[in-house]
């Protein structure tokens, strides 16, 4: 089935140094981009992290420093990749989670003023997980048939998940072929900051999720305490995390 869509989708993966949202870096990202017309672009790129790559990461996607040394920097490929997905939504496979987070705070720290506002996320992942509970390999071979040749390859990782949820829609008639519709399905919790740190409660306001303030109202503890904000924008908190606490903070002032 193929997704009906009102907007472009980018479907990505990335590989990476690690599992630090904050502190690794991306050293390959592929995009597949599908239209509303059935039309597709694809793009993969190299990157150089500008840190080591552990060996035990190497071991799981191949890629190593040498690979990199001569590829552009994700500073460098930023607007590129930007230009390709502003006008998109966004899928993937563990995307709410890992993807999406680590994405940000390398457009983040490229200068780039990304956020989800105007944008919806279908994380693939998840409707496997609520059905059938498996990894990418197996539900390519659950849903498509076919073997996941060239794993923890960006591209490869890319067009699986793709042909996954095509598959997904055809064999649940209960999922909506919509993609805000199966954003809010593939959602685990409502959630201000890709971190978690910064959660709505039953009434749609922001809350702590950690610390002294946890399950406190955002708006509340910074006018008590306003040292608190200043101690998230100093501390090693994700740039994602920062800049939602910087706009709650922002639209309280803009109230008084």
């Amino acid at each position: 089935m193929e997704l009906k869509l009102s907007r472009p989708i980018c479907f990505f993966d990335l590989e990476t140094t690690g599992i630090d949202i904050g502190k690794d870096r991306i050293v390959e990202i592929s995009i597949l981009k599908v239209f509303p017309n059935g039309n597709k672009e694809s793009k993969t790129w190299l990157v150089n992290p500008t840190i080591p790559i552990p060996p035990h990461t190497t071991e799981v996607h191949g890629i190593t420093d040498e690979k990199v040394a001569d590829e552009p920097t994700f500073n460098e490929l930023a607007p590129q990749i930007y230009n390709m997905i502003k006008d998109s939504d966004l899928g993937g496979f563990n995307s709410d989670r890992f993807d999406i987070p680590l994405l940000a705070e390398e457009l983040l720290r490229a200068g780039v003023d990304f956020d989800m506002k105007n944008k919806v996320s279908v994380d693939v992942q998840t409707i496997f997980h609520k059905m059938e509970e498996r990894t990418l390999s197996a539900a390519l071979k659950f849903y498509c048939g076919k073997n996941l040749e060239n794993a923890h390859s960006a591209e490869a990782d890319t067009t699986a998940t793709y042909e996954i949820l095509k598959a997904q829609l055809d064999r649940y008639p209960e999922l909506e072929n919509d993609i805000k519709a199966l954003s809010e399905f593939t959602t685990r919790k409502k959630i201000a900051d890709f971190a978690g740190m910064i959660a709505f409660d039953k009434d749609n306001e922001e809350i702590f999720t950690f610390g002294k303030h946890k399950g406190a109202k955002v708006e509340k503890v910074l006018e008590a305490e306003p040292g608190y904000f200043s101690w998230i924008q100093n501390a090693d908190f994700p740039l994602y995390t920062k800049k939602v606490l910087t706009a709650i903070k922002l639209r309280k002032l803009n109230t008084k």
